[in-house]
């Protein structure tokens, strides 16, 4: 096979990612077109944010696994991008069985880094030391866990099976740590044997799904099978192109599923934008069309399946109207080709929806999404488009909305510039229009 024919055969990966603050509604897509997947991937980012997903199993929210495990044919792989918590793994994984959910088909990276026990106490300690200049943290180790990464003194699931290298190693980088607990955050010691007795047990836990996952995946692209990426959080929480520093600490973008998968960049033919029908985050940082108070609180209550609350921390998530400015900008950097817009059930009781369709920035108005100073002081110039006043739940064809609602997804596809071929009309698996 020519190397320009190969390159067309292996175009067989769709990326799934956000193209906002993350809450997106990624989960119950990916769980949605996995139906015809072969292979789902989570590519980065850690357990600091959950997918949550509805379907004939029950409900979940997934932090760790990929979207993919509700279905028996398909294989998942936890790529070398991924901060990987070992045991809410596990947890996660015997959780769905004993839920009746088959045991699902699951690969773990060899190069995939470990979220140390140490990771997370560290996040705590440093939200506590910065009080209120904190970040807003989940407190699941992830910075602590990419400052070690890039600092080269992380741990690789490799490194668990040769434990004389493990114990050496163990002991360097408890020495380094325990510099910072005794003379900057006053909290015990590590002891690198009670580390390495742990490390032991997760040897145990992981052994069974360990391998070079890269090499799964250069053979599945070979073979043609339809591959989904699935991405955590969305552009506007990425480390270069986001709120910096109200960010997370690995890339949440399309671009970085290649690096974080192991696979070929132009093997991803098809990025899916995932956008909701209004706005919310959970975490500190800019937020310009966000809203408060009771009418808040009422959008929050009918959000998502059973209200907007974060799936891993449980936090009351803040909420705006739709924000085409940051949207246009997410999806431009995610080099998006089409778009999901999710959770439009939500909006039914609203006589009058507006939506932010550029920013005041001292008395200036733009399309374009700022560096985060000039963020900081912009103001939201909304335009009011009318509601529909119905309940759209059950609906499944396009031509069945009503028009209001038709108007108000193209109004929001002419502002993206791009098509929205799905939208979610409710939390169920089939609770979904295709256009």
């Amino acid at each position: 096979m020519m190397a320009a024919d190969k390159a067309v055969a292996m175009k067989t990966v769709k990326a799934i990612v956000g193209a906002n603050w993350g809450d997106e509604g990624k989960g119950k897509i990916t769980d949605m077109l996995a139906e015809k997947a072969d292979v789902v991937v989570r590519f980065q980012g850690g357990a600091n944010a959950g997918h949550t997903i509805v379907n004939g199993y029950g409900k979940f929210a997934l932090h760790t696994l990929p979207s993919g495990v509700f279905y028996g044919h398909v294989t998942n792989v936890i790529a070398n991008g991924v901060a990987l918590n070992l045991p809410v793994l596990k947890a996660e994984y015997d959780g769905l069985v004993a839920r009746g959910v088959p045991a699902p088909k699951l690969l773990v990276s060899d190069r995939a880094q470990l979220v140390m026990p140490y990771h997370i106490l560290f996040d705590q300690y440093e939200e506590e030391r910065l009080a209120g200049h904190s970040f807003g943290s989940t407190k699941s180790g992830i910075a602590p866990f990419y400052s070690d990464k890039f600092a080269k003194i992380g741990f690789q699931v490799c490194e668990l099976f040769d434990e004389v290298a493990l114990g050496e190693k163990l002991a360097r980088v408890c020495e380094t740590k325990n510099v910072l607990l005794a003379h900057l955050y006053h909290k015990p010691l590590l002891e690198p044997e009670t580390l390495l007795a742990q490390l032991r047990q997760w040897r145990e836990m992981v052994e069974p799904f360990v391998a070079d996952t890269s090499a799964f995946l250069h053979e599945a692209l070979a073979a043609g099978k339809q591959i989904l990426l699935e991405g955590q959080l969305g552009s506007l929480k990425d480390p270069d192109h986001g709120i910096y520093p109200m960010v997370t600490s690995s890339s949440t973008l399309a671009g970085y599923g290649a690096v974080g998968a192991g696979i070929p960049p132009y093997a991803i033919g098809d990025i899916l934008a995932v956008t909701k029908a209004y706005s919310s985050a959970v975490g500190a940082g800019a937020f310009v069309s966000e809203i408060f108070g009771e009418e808040a609180d009422e959008l929050r209550r009918r959000g998502g399946d059973g209200g907007e609350y974060g799936a891993t921390t449980g936090r009351p998530r803040r909420m705006g109207w739709y924000d085409c400015v940051a949207s246009r900008y997410g999806c431009r950097l995610q080099g998006a080709t089409e778009v999901a817009l999710t959770v439009l059930d939500a909006l039914g009781y609203l006589d009058e929806i507006p939506v932010c369709v550029a920013y005041d920035i001292d008395g200036q108005e733009s399309r374009d999404f700022p560096v985060t100073p000039r963020l900081g002081r912009a103001k939201p110039v909304l335009k009011v488009l009318p509601g529909w006043k119905c309940d759209i739940r059950g609906i499944r064809t396009y031509a069945e909305l009503p028009q209001a609602c038709r108007d108000y997804i193209e109004f929001i596809e002419r502002e993206l510039g791009l098509p929205i071929r799905l939208l979610s009309n409710g939390p169920r698996r089939e609770d979904i229009i295709r256009r």
